[in-house]
């Protein structure tokens, strides 16, 4: 019989994480895996013959280059470059095992075209998204970010950060509705409305955020692994690893044994292993969890890049929800050869958004109808899972499911809300940032 500290069920990035900050602080981890690869839901198909057979599509073209050049991520999220998981990358060192490679661009949608997202004063000038009098009031909103100090009242401006909304933030500095739109939704990275009553701290958090990220490599503010994502848990594996983790992949979990409503053990191929915590991703335990939405993802490949990106071999899009009434933004991420992760002149193109409607795959024609021509599609539509309780009574700690965005900020908040919940201390020192993702009630 095992006594183990932690076990983690699950190789998702969220899982490995946390399995390698657990391993760090000394903990003892075993990590168990039905499937025999990393990644979980989010993992990367290493081949092209492999995705067309995960999505039962006949094919591949023989035109479609060698199977192993490819690496397609089921779920592609960008990083911010001074975001959270930079941050823990840089923490645990897991950089030893990762190389990133700046994304070419980010990019707008507005009535019916595409516009590069103005982040600094130079763009700002050069912006068609703006007159000549936005482009002032824009300026002077970016200079007050930049300045913005939230333990320095003097940086205020006579607002008070936790109490004036948001949108009473904007008129402060005359902003149009659609300066405020792109403002909110391609630099903020707000998902859905609700943001514009809220207090404005968050909003001038996440300006700053994406101000900082972008000044650090001036294309655009966003990073992405070389081979993909499908490095991450693997990066992360190999730090617990370091640190004594043990791995058992492609091993069915028959039960998870409780004691006193709390968690005791797992039974796996007539085992025990014993454990005094639980980390899982939500497709362990169907009964401790609930749905509150479905997220439509459609992989498209192309052998072009997408127009008016400058020629971008990697880049991301945002289709603002009021575009076209709806309740939540259309997320376009676009990498290529570029990247590592598809033949060479080849781009793998991914919508998202969280389905409103019975017909989900209608619900992002708009971002398909931006990548014709398409040469294959693969449509997937997933739960959106979060667990029932905080898990500190049972000591189960469920992750939440990825969410419709093409960034981690959402997924980074959950992985430090999961390591608070299991510690009881902050991940080196918390942070402000709260990108929840928005979430809609079933259909």
């Amino acid at each position: 019989m095992q006594e183990y500290d932690i076990i983690v069920l699950g190789t998702g990035l969220k899982e490995c994480v946390l399995s390698g900050l657990m391993s760090q602080s000394g903990k003892k981890v075993l990590h168990i895996d039905k499937n025999p690869y990393y990644g979980g839901e989010s993992a990367s198909i290493p081949s092209l013959g492999e995705l067309y057979k995960k999505f039962k599509v006949p094919g591949p073209d023989k035109s479609m280059g060698h199977g192993k050049e490819w690496n397609i991520d089921l779920i592609p999220k960008f990083f911010l470059s001074s975001g959270e998981l930079v941050k823990i990358l840089m923490h645990t060192e897991v950089t030893r095992f990762v190389d990133f490679k700046v994304v070419e661009g980010s990019y707008v949608y507005k009535a019916g075209k595409l516009h590069k997202v103005p982040g600094t004063e130079e763009e700002a000038q050069a912006s068609d998204l703006m007159g000549m009098f936005d482009k002032r009031r824009f300026k002077k909103l970016l200079l007050f970010v930049l300045n913005f100090d939230e333990s320095s009242p003097r940086t205020y401006h006579d607002m008070d950060p936790k109490k004036t909304t948001t949108r009473d933030f904007f008129c402060h500095f005359d902003l149009g509705l659609d300066v405020m739109e792109f403002t909110g939704h391609a630099i903020a990275l707000h998902s859905g409305e609700s943001y514009l009553d809220q207090p404005c701290l968050e909003t001038i958090t996440r300006l700053k955020l994406y101000a900082e990220s972008l000044s650090r490599h001036n294309t655009s503010p966003y990073l992405y692994p070389v081979y993909g994502l499908g490095e991450l848990p693997q990066g992360f594996a190999r730090l617990s690893a370091e640190y004594g983790g043990t791995f058992l992949l492609n091993r069915p979990v028959a039960e998870i044994v409780m004691e006193n409503g709390k968690v005791k053990a797992v039974k796996s191929e007539g085992k025990l292993f014993h454990c005094k915590q639980l980390i899982c991703d939500p497709t362990y335990v169907p009964n401790r969890v609930r749905k509150v939405g479905r997220v439509i993802r459609v992989i498209c490949l192309l052998n072009h890049p997408v127009k008016n990106t400058h020629e971008a071999k990697s880049c991301q899009i945002i289709i603002p929800q009021t575009q076209f009434n709806r309740k939540s933004d259309i997320y376009i991420s676009v990498v290529s050869y570029a990247h590592n992760v598809a033949s060479d002149g080849v781009y793998i193109a991914t919508v998202s958004t969280l389905a409103e409607t019975s017909n989900p795959e209608k619900e992002v024609q708009p971002g398909l109808e931006l990548l014709e021509p398409i040469m294959q599609k693969f449509v997937s539509v997933r739960s959106l899972l979060v667990p029932n309780d905080d898990g500190r009574k049972s000591q189960i700690f469920i992750s939440r499911s990825y969410d419709a965005t093409n960034h981690f900020e959402a997924e980074c908040v959950d992985i430090k809300d999961m390591y608070h919940r299991i510690t009881g201390s902050q991940l080196f020192g918390g942070g402000s940032q709260r990108h929840q993702s928005h979430t809609s009630d079933d259909d």
